[in-house]
């Protein structure tokens, strides 16, 4: 669960982000990512482009949401189906975490600082182990 404040800091954070072309921070995200972890290039469409409006669609619907995580539950169980179909890992999870809070870092600059981190690192966490979530 998130504290009210990780969730203040959170949807502060990605107003901040708003500023920046969505199609530079999900290349940079993308590249980040397939450097860092090869072998996930092939789970991805050889145009990226499409994959990045996506990744920057669904983080804004996620922030705008994360404060009623009861909504959020069936697009999640819904998304974790499509990446188990795609051929996802729980280990790729993991790097596509490590690869997010490095872009969001880079993206925000000066803004960035502990608690912030903290707050995102809860975020993705709690995401993701429901992602994880044996799949009924």
């Amino acid at each position: 669960m998130m504290t009210e404040k990780e969730i203040i800091l959170i949807k502060r954070s990605w107003r901040l982000l708003q500023g920046i072309d969505s199609a530079l921070i999900g290349d940079v995200f993308y590249t980040k990512l397939f450097n860092e972890t090869p072998s996930l290039r092939k789970l991805f469409p050889k145009e990226m482009e499409g994959q990045q409006v996506k990744l920057i669609e669904m983080l804004n619907y996620i922030v705008t949401n994360i404060d009623k995580m009861d909504k959020l539950t069936e697009d999640i169980d819904a998304m974790a189906k499509r990446h188990i179909d795609y051929g996802a890992k729980p280990i790729h999870y993991q790097k596509v975490g490590e690869a997010l809070l490095w872009t969001l870092k880079k993206g925000l600059g000066n803004d960035w600082n502990e608690p912030l981190d903290n707050a995102w690192q809860n975020c993705y966490k709690l995401l993701a182990d429901r992602m994880l979530a044996p799949v009924e």
